[in-house]
């Protein structure tokens, strides 16, 4: 069904409509419990979902795959991402063409993010520069075939601050036979609203469905707004800053924040269908839903389908096992693993790289912005986007010297046993729980000394480690190297125990690819 058809039938009846937004974990066990999770979501009845696509096609089997499975499993209409950045038109042939097999009549036409680490966009194809020739090459191959759909920003794009330029534009990709628009994320409702007035000053009548990012931790938020360039008004912040050690608080208050957002551009913009970025969870979207008085929580749980990988096999408890994902190393059999859990770093333009870190001759060059990071002499690093966590002051000279020695950090955590979750140094999750670490620690290492520091790690039966290259040489000392070894978890009143940090193979794979 095409997405436009919904869209305007909410509009027409002025009642709020509601879609979800998905991303193709990066493990195979990630994918299945999607797979599960979305026919869970598919009981609060979104109007679509839609699923991103990788930059250059790099998630194009996953994310086809995916659109597939809810169109054909559980009677989703589904809106297929699709980005020009890095793709041929042999490849965006080859995709249009799936999709139309695949029953998806609708797409939404991107240009993409740059490659990582690119000054510039560039095109492979000179016939796609920008998304408005992804939207007139659709329309061209498949004339009225496909529903499509473009991005919209409204607090402008990064590349283009100047808003009436970038709302110019827009309207050349209506005009080139754009259906609709969904915005990127923002949490300024004020914002949002006077830019869909401008919209519509400029001639752009097409619906404009607003793009809704509950928060869900505080540092992934702070990853995301960093990320996408949002910017977020101080009350929040504010508010945020307050609660940032009490996890469950940082999500009830994210809840919140999407309700008043979705109400207010409701009422004052006459907008009635709303894009939820589910980041692959589901409690946060489902409790919008029955604040927004759109859902009612059901007595009992319907018989549904459930892997028997997933770590949680009672319905009452699928919805929490993965809700407190902390830093890259979350559990890989979570739906929510991925882009968005495990990160890359910063990505910066080359000039704004220089101008942060230097450029770096020599190794001692690189070791002398390792130990300025650790110092907080510097905020960042190209690996770790923030400055270090105040437990880290117990670890700071430790960390010191071992980057003398060569050995440059990038993650680390002291041992932790059993302080309250409400601890303002250690503590995460909701009130009333224990938290617990094991002592962490991930670094480069010189191929050069590798060979001699694990004889050395052998030798302490105490310590176990994971060791991989660029080629994909791999060493570690587990028997198992595909087992799970948790080094954060958490006990909480009333819930299994949870272990958002998670040290095993995929998942260090996952991230080695990053680097």
């Amino acid at each position: 069904m095409r997405i436009i058809d919904k869209i305007e039938k909410a509009q027409k009846e002025n009642t709020l409509a509601y879609s979800f937004e998905f991303f193709p974990p990066k493990t195979e066990l990630g994918f299945a419990n999607l797979v599960d999770r979305l026919g869970r979501m598919t009981q609060l009845e979104p109007d679509f979902m839609s699923c991103t696509w990788g930059a250059g096609g790099s998630t194009h089997e996953r994310s086809l795959e995916l659109c597939t499975t809810a169109e054909s499993m559980y009677g989703l209409t589904t809106l297929m991402h699709l980005t020009c950045t890095n793709m041929e038109r042999e490849k965006l042939d080859e995709a249009l063409e799936q999709a139309k097999s695949s029953g998806i009549r609708n797409i939404l036409a991107l240009r993409g993010d740059p490659p990582r680490g690119h000054e510039y966009w560039t095109p492979i194809d000179n016939q796609f520069k920008h998304a408005i020739d992804l939207v007139k090459y659709i329309r061209q191959r498949y004339n009225d075939y496909f529903c499509i759909g473009v991005a919209g920003y409204p607090e402008g794009h990064i590349d283009c601050p100047n808003m009436e330029q970038d709302i110019t534009y827009l309207k050349e990709k209506v005009d080139a036979g754009a259906d609709f628009i969904v915005t990127q994320l923002f949490y300024n409702p004020d914002a949002c609203v006077d830019w869909i007035k401008k919209c519509r000053d400029r001639g752009i009548n097409v619906p404009i469905v607003p793009g809704i990012m509950p928060i869900q931790t505080y540092q992934s938020f702070r990853r995301m707004i960093n990320l996408c360039n949002v910017k977020v008004p101080k009350n929040i912040m504010d508010d945020l800053d307050q609660i940032k050690g009490d996890d469950q608080r940082v999500k009830d208050y994210g809840v919140d924040l999407a309700v008043e957002t979705i109400k207010r551009v409701h009422a004052e913009a006459g907008v009635c269908s709303f894009h939820i970025s589910t980041l692959n969870l589901e409690r946060s979207t489902r409790l919008i839903l029955e604040k927004l008085n759109l859902h009612k929580q059901k007595v009992g749980h319907p018989e549904i389908k459930v892997s028997p990988w997933a770590p949680i096999h009672d319905p009452a408890r699928l919805e929490m096992w993965d809700e407190f994902p902390n830093g890259r190393y979350g559990d890989s059999r979570s739906p929510a693993y991925g882009e968005n859990t495990y990160g890359a770093g910063q990505v910066l333009a080359t000039s704004e790289a220089i101008q942060k870190w230097g450029s770096p001759e020599s190794e001692q060059d690189v070791a002398n912005l390792f130990g300025k990071y650790i110092k907080g002499d510097i905020s960042s690093l190209p690996w770790c986007e923030e400055m270090l966590q105040t437990e880290t002051d117990t670890i700071r000279q430790q960390l010191t010297d071992i980057n003398n020695k060569g050995f440059w950090t990038v993650s680390s955590q002291p041992a932790v046993n059993g302080a309250p979750s409400t601890d303002e140094i250690h503590g995460w999750g909701p009130q009333g729980g224990y938290v617990y670490q094991k002592a962490f620690i991930e670094f480069f290492v010189s191929d050069k000394q590798i060979k001699s520091l694990l004889s050395h790690l052998s030798k302490d039966s105490s310590i176990t480690y994971y060791a991989t290259n660029q080629k994909g040489d791999f060493a570690t000392n587990v028997s198992d190297a595909d087992a799970q070894n948790a080094v954060t978890w958490g006990v909480f009143p009333g819930k299994e125990i949870i272990q958002p940090t998670i040290i095993e193979k995929a998942s260090f794979d996952s991230w080695k690819v990053r680097t």
